[in-house]
C-alpha cells in the first residue's frame, strides 16, 4: 500500500487552491461594451444586441451604445441586427483585455434598400417598431431652433397646438380631434399631471428633449394614465454621459429665451444633471379688433397693440446620484424648482380685455426615481419614481377699472375688479408615486405591471376675505390607474401586446345652501363621490418586409375628470363637479414604408386611419356671459379620420415633406336629456376644432462652408388650417355664425454650424407673410416675427 506522503498532501493542497482560485475567477462578473456605427460612421441607435449562449438582448442607445452587465467569464456568440443593414456576429471573450469598447460596424444590405431611419424623424427605431401608433420626433435636428416643444409637435400630423396668444399663453394641445387634458404629458415616463403652470409644454425649451414620442390613441401600459386621445413622452438627455447645450435666443416683442442643459457623471457611478431654462416675452404684437368706446359707438376692426400681456418664467431641474451600481441601475434624488408671471389681457374671447389682472405661480418640487434590471431575479426590472409639489398659485384682480383696447379705462369708485375680485394664493398638494415592473420570459414572452397614484387636495386663503370660509371647503381628490400587460413576440416579423387597466377616482367637494332662506345666508355641505372603470386593449405589428410594416391597435381608454375641470383652474375655467368620466372605443390601422434608391434617393411613407367612439365626451364651452370657459359632457361623439405623410431627400444636401390630416369629429347624439325630439345638433361637426391641416417642409444643405465641417441650412415651413365654425354649424345663419378663417403660415430659417456643432447660429422668421392666425374661440396670434440664436454643445459621448 502507498504511503500519503508530505509531498502528496502539497500536491493536494495546490491541486485545491487552483480549483477554488479557477472557480472564483469563473464566478466573477464582467461588463461588456460596445458601439454600433454604420460603414459611414454614423452611430447607429435601436440596432439590437443579443448574448446568444444565455439569450439576453438589449438596444443601442442615440450614440450606437451598449452594454452587458454582470456576465461570467467565458467566449460568447454576439449576434446585431439592424434593419436595412446585414447581421452580424462575432466572438467575445471576457474578461476582454481591451480596455476600449469593442466598435462594430454594420455594412448596408444590398438586397435590401430600405433606409433605416425615418427622415426627419427620430432615429431611435425602437420605438417606431412598436406596435402601437406612435410617431417619435428627433429633437436634436431642432436643437438650433428657437421653438418650444409643443410647437415642434404642432408639425406632427394629427396634432394641433392651439394657444390664446403669444409666449406662456394659455395652450391647448389637440390630437386626433382630442384635445386639452384628454391627451396626457409624460417627462421621462413621469406624469407632467402635477407641475403645475411654471412648467407647461409651450415654456419648454426643444433643446430639454433628445425626442418627444407621440402616442396616438393608445397608449401602452408603462405610461399609466387615463389618456382617452393619447399621450406625449418627453425623453430627455439621461443616456448622456458629460456633456453642455448652452443656448440663447432674442426676438420680436422683446423675446428671450435662455436654455442651459448640463450632466457628469464619473467613472466611480456617481451623476449629476442640471436642466435650467427661462422665457420672457412683452407679447405686445398688433391685433385687429373692434375697440369699445365708452358712450360711443364702436369702433371696427382696428390696429391695435397688446398692451398687457408680459410673460416670463424660470425653471431649474437638478438631480444627483448614482448609476450602475449592483444596488441600483439609477438612484437619483433631484428637485424642480420654477416661477412664472403672466399678464391676463383677454378672456375666453377678444371682446373681454384686462388691463391689470395677472397672476403668478411656482413649483417647488422634490423627486425621486430608482431602476434596477435583473431585480433579484433575471429578466425582472423595476422602476420606482415618486414627486411632490408645494408649488403655489395666485390671482390679483382688485382693480376697479374696465379697459378698452386702445388701453383707456373707466375706473369705479369702492373697491371691484375687472372680473372677480380676488388676491387668491393657493397650493394644489399634488403628489404623484408610480410603480413599474417588467419581466421579460424569453425573448418571445414578456410581462408589464404598472400602478401610478396621484393626490390632490387645494388649499388656499384671500386676505381680502379673511372671514370667508368658503376657501375652507374641501376640493380633494385620489386616483389611482392599475395596469397590466402582456407581450407575445415570436419572430422579428411580429409581436402583440394585450393590456388592460383598471381607474379609481374619489372626489371630496362642498355644495353651498341657504338654511334659512335669508338673504347672505350661506352654509356648506361636504359631498364625496367616486369612479371605478375598466379598460383594455391591443396593439399589433407585423412586418411584410424589412421595410414595410402594418400596424394595428385598439383600447377602450377612459379618462377621469381633471382637477382643475371639477374645482376651476381660477382664471379663464370654471369647475363643473358634475362631470362624468368619459370613455372611448379607439381604433388604429397604419402603414409606414421606407425606401432608398442607389443610397441617393430616399422616401419614406407613414399613413393611419383611425376611428374614435367616444362616451360622454368632456369639451369646452362658454359659461353664461361667455367669459369663461366651462367643460360639459356630450354623450356620444365619434370620428373618423385619416392621417399621412410623406418624406423624401437627396444624399445629405436636399430633404422635404408633407403631411395631411382630416377628422370628422360628429356630435352623435340623437336625443338630449328628456327628450323625445331629435336634436337640431345631431350629426352636427363639433365646433371649434380644426378638421383639415396639415404641414410641408424643405432644407436645403450646403457643407464644408467656409471650414470644413461647417454646415449651412437653409428651411422653410407652411402650416394650413382649413376654415371651421365656432360655434355649432346647424345654429344660426350665414351672416349671424361665427366662423374662423382659412389660415397660412410660413416660416423661414438659416442655421449655420461650426465645428461639427459645437458652435450654431441660427436666423428665423415666423409668419413671413404676416397673415392673421386665430385659434381658441378666435383669439389672435403674433403676426411676422424674427429672431436670432446663439448655441453651444459640447460632449464627450461622441
Amino acid at each position: 500500500m502507498q504511503i500519503f506522503t508530505k509531498q502528496h498532501f502539497v500536491f493536494l493542497l495546490l491541486l485545491l487552491l487552483f480549483h477554488f482560485t479557477f472557480d472564483a475567477a469563473a464566478q466573477q462578473k464582467h461588463t461588456f461594451e460596445g458601439v454600433v456605427k454604420a460603414a459611414n460612421g454614423q452611430p447607429l441607435e435601436g440596432a439590437g444586441i443579443t448574448v446568444v449562449e444565455i439569450n439576453k438582448s438589449t438596444f443601442t442607445n442615440s450614440l450606437g451604445e451598449f452594454s452587458f452587465k454582470e456576465l461570467p467569464a467565458g467566449v460568447y456568440k454576439i449576434r446585431i441586427r439592424n434593419i436595412g443593414y446585414q447581421e452580424q456576429t462575432a466572438k467575445v471573450t471576457l474578461p476582454s483585455t481591451e480596455k476600449t469598447r469593442t466598435l462594430f460596424t454594420l455594412r448596408t444590405d444590398e438586397n435590401n434598400l430600405s433606409e433605416v431611419t425615418v427622415i426627419g424623424r427620430t432615429a431611435n427605431q425602437e420605438v417606431n417598431r412598436q406596435a402601437f401608433n406612435v410617431t417619435s420626433v428627433d429633437a436634436k435636428k431642432l436643437h438650433n431652433s428657437t421653438l418650444d416643444i409643443s410647437h415642434a409637435l404642432d408639425r406632427v400630423s394629427g396634432v394641433r397646438v392651439r394657444e390664446a396668444g403669444g409666449v406662456g399663453s394659455r395652450m391647448e394641445f389637440s390630437l386626433n380631434g382630442f384635445s386639452g387634458r384628454q391627451v396626457k404629458f409624460f417627462l421621462d415616463g413621469v406624469p407632467m399631471d402635477n407641475f403645475g403652470s411654471s412648467f407647461q409644454l409651450n415654456n419648454i425649451p426643444i433643446n430639454l428633449a433628445q425626442r418627444v414620442e407621440v402616442y396616438k390613441g393608445v397608449v401602452p401600459v408603462w405610461l399609466g394614465s387615463d389618456a382617452l386621445g393619447g399621450a406625449v413622452n418627453i425623453v430627455t438627455a439621461n443616456d448622456m454621459k458629460s456633456y453642455a447645450d448652452v443656448s440663447y435666443s432674442y426676438g420680436s416683442f422683446n423675446t428671450h429665451k435662455t436654455s442651459i442643459n448640463t450632466g457628469y457623471t464619473t467613472a466611480s457611478g456617481f451623476k449629476f444633471q442640471l436642466n435650467a431654462f427661462q422665457n420672457y416675452s412683452d407679447n405686445n404684437y398688433t391685433v385687429t379688433t373692434d375697440v369699445a368706446i365708452p358712450l360711443q359707438k364702436d369702433l371696427r376692426n382696428q390696429k391695435v397693440k397688446r398692451f398687457h400681456d408680459t410673460y416670463h418664467n424660470e425653471t431649474i431641474i437638478a438631480s444627483a446620484g448614482v448609476v450602475n451600481k449592483s444596488y441600483a441601475d439609477q438612484l437619483l434624488f433631484g428637485i424642480t424648482l420654477g416661477k412664472n408671471y403672466a399678464e391676463i389681457q383677454t378672456g375666453a374671447r377678444m371682446i373681454s380685455v384686462f388691463g391689470d389682472w395677472h397672476r403668478k405661480g411656482s413649483i417647488v418640487m422634490p423627486n425621486i426615481l430608482y431602476t434596477k434590471k435583473n431585480f433579484f431575479i433575471e429578466g425582472l426590472d423595476l422602476r420606482v419614481n415618486g414627486n411632490f409639489n408645494f408649488g403655489q398659485e395666485q390671482s390679483i384682480d382688485t382693480v376697479n377699472r374696465r379697459y378698452n383696447w386702445f388701453g383707456d379705462f373707466v375706473s369705479y369708485p369702492g373697491k371691484g375688479s375687472e372680473r372677480e375680485r380676488s388676491m387668491y394664493k393657493f397650493k394644489n398638494n399634488n403628489g404623484m408615486g408610480a410603480v413599474n415592473l417588467t419581466y421579460s420570459l424569453n425573448d418571445k414572452h414578456s410581462f408589464a405591471l404598472n400602478n401610478v397614484f396621484n393626490t390632490f387636495n387645494r388649499k388656499g386663503s384671500d386676505e381680502l376675505y379673511p372671514e370667508s370660509n368658503k376657501y375652507e371647503q374641501p376640493r380633494k381628490n385620489i386616483k389611482n390607474v392599475l395596469g397590466f400587460g402582456y407581450k407575445f413576440s415570436p419572430s422579428e416579423k411580429w409581436n402583440t401586446s394585450l393590456f388592460t387597466k383598471y381607474f379609481f377616482q374619489q372626489n371630496k367637494y362642498s355644495i353651498s345652501y341657504n338654511p334659512s332662506g335669508n338673504w347672505g345666508d350661506v352654509a356648506y355641505l361636504n359631498q364625496k363621490n367616486s369612479f371605478n372603470k375598466l379598460g383594455y386593449g391591443f396593439a399589433s405589428t407585423y412586418f411584410l418586409k424589412p421595410n414595410l410594416q402594418i400596424k394595428g391597435s385598439y383600447e377602450k381608454s377612459y379618462r377621469l375628470p381633471d382637477n382643475d375641470e371639477l374645482f376651476g383652474d381660477v382664471l379663464n375655467l370654471d369647475g363643473n363637479i358634475d362631470l362624468k368620466p368619459e370613455y372611448s372605443h379607439n381604433y388604429n390601422l397604419g402603414l409606414g414604408y421606407q425606401t432608398q434608391i442607389n443610397q441617393i434617393h430616399k422616401f419614406s411613407f407613414d399613413g393611419s386611419v383611425l376611428y374614435r367612439n367616444a362616451k360622454d365626451f368632456i369639451r369646452p364651452t362658454l359659461n353664461q356671459n361667455q367669459t369663461k370657459q366651462i367643460m360639459a359632457n356630450i354623450s356620444d361623439v365619434n370620428n373618423f379620420g385619416v392621417e399621412g405623410e410623406i418624406r423624401y431627400s437627396f444624399k445629405n444636401l436636399f430633404t422635404t415633406g408633407v403631411n395631411v390630416t382630416y377628422q370628422n369629429l360628429r356630435n352623435n347624439t340623437k336625443y338630449e336629456q328628456q327628450q323625445t325630439q331629435e336634436s337640431p345638433l345631431y350629426r352636427d361637426r363639433i365646433p371649434n376644432i380644426p378638421y383639415l391641416f396639415g404641414n410641408a417642409d424643405a432644407s436645403l444643405f450646403f457643407n464644408h462652408i467656409g471650414k470644413k465641417d461647417n454646415t449651412l441650412t437653409l428651411g422653410y415651413n407652411v402650416l394650413y388650417v382649413h376654415a371651421y365654425y365656432l360655434s355649432w354649424p346647424s345654429q344660426g345663419t350665414d351672416h349671424t355664425k361665427y366662423g374662423i378663417p382659412r389660415q397660412w403660415m410660413q416660416d423661414v430659417n438659416m442655421v449655420y454650424t461650426l465645428g461639427n456643432g459645437k458652435y450654431n447660429i441660427a436666423l428665423e422668421c415666423k409668419n413671413i407673410t404676416n397673415n392673421r392666425i386665430y385659434d381658441n374661440f378666435s383669439l389672435q396670434k403674433p403676426g411676422r416675427a424674427f429672431y436670432a440664436k446663439v448655441r453651444y454643445f459640447i460632449s464627450n459621448n461622441r
